[in-house]
């Protein structure tokens, strides 16, 4: 039980609850407020038309490809790393798990550069890439590439206090009784972190979606090829084209608004909060 504040406190509780409320409205609520106005400022048709506009069309098909395609892959791969590292020990697991936060300490940006180090025209394999017909920078592999990057840790920091909380004696009884290593995922492992893998893969998802930096650097911003949302609506707000600039931008806050009614309800229904093992 929550122990209950002095009532001298309950001054301070609510002082400290009001600013957290401010704070909220005046730096989220409000920008997004404004956003769907600006958005509908020149009336549903400008707006409808916006979005159907073939290079916004062509933006939001590639950003739901590559999320399609970034998510999944880094569900495997967090999933893969958690259980390696929260069942087992070895050596370099404190290298692999700082590897894993990498991306949430290094600039986007700069993630993005990498890429274009390695794969660029003047890059370690460019020459042989062109020679060899292969486009990798300013095309839809590289978008892929940077996504995967950036968002690859969400699902493996997810679930590694998880699993490590849940402990190794559920796999260790189910092995002992003559069950494969897969069997005893499937039937073990999985059920008791399904929660926590869904919320990871939200927040993955939510990410993929909304990356601009690391996408800015690799994508070439090829106009109805390589742009993605966030970076068509940069082009639109360029070119002075504010509404259609904002309707793409209130379609990307859509998305975030489901991701968060997603993640609520998650943890509503199911009880799960970060970290949690229920």
């Amino acid at each position: 039980m929550t122990p209950r504040l002095p009532h001298q406190s309950r001054g301070l509780q609510l002082t400290l609850i009001l600013c957290a409320l401010v704070f909220i409205g005046f730096f989220l609520l409000l920008p997004l407020v404004a956003v769907f106005a600006e958005a509908l400022a020149k009336g549903f048709g400008t707006y409808t038309a916006a979005l159907v506009d073939p290079d916004a069309l062509s933006a939001i098909e590639l950003t739901l490809l590559v999320a399609a395609i970034s998510v999944p892959l880094n569900v495997v791969f967090g999933l893969c790393a958690a259980w390696a590292i929260a069942k087992f020990d070895f050596r370099g697991k404190s290298v692999l798990c700082t590897l894993i936060d990498l991306p949430f300490s290094v600039s986007p940006v700069v993630a993005g550069l990498v890429y274009v180090l390695l794969f660029g025209a003047q890059g370690w394999f460019g020459p042989w890439l062109i020679d060899h017909g292969v486009r990798i920078i300013f095309a839809v592999p590289g978008i892929i590439l940077a996504t995967i990057l950036v968002t690859f840790p969400f699902v493996a920091r997810e679930l590694i206090p998880l699993m490590e909380e849940q402990g190794r004696t559920d796999e260790e009884a189910a092995l002992a009784l003559g069950a494969s290593g897969f069997r005893t995922f499937l039937r073990v492992t999985l059920p008791n972190i399904k929660w926590g893998l869904l919320y990871g893969v939200l927040l993955c998802n939510a990410r993929a979606m909304g990356e601009f930096g690391a996408v800015s650097v690799v994508s070439g911003h090829l106009r109805g090829l390589t742009n993605t949302m966030p970076l068509h609506v940069e082009i639109l707000y360029n070119e002075y084209n504010f509404a259609a600039a904002f309707a793409v931008a209130s379609l990307l806050a859509l998305l975030a608004l489901v991701t968060l009614v997603l993640k609520t309800s998650l943890e509503w229904k199911f009880g799960y909060s970060h970290g949690s093992t229920r």
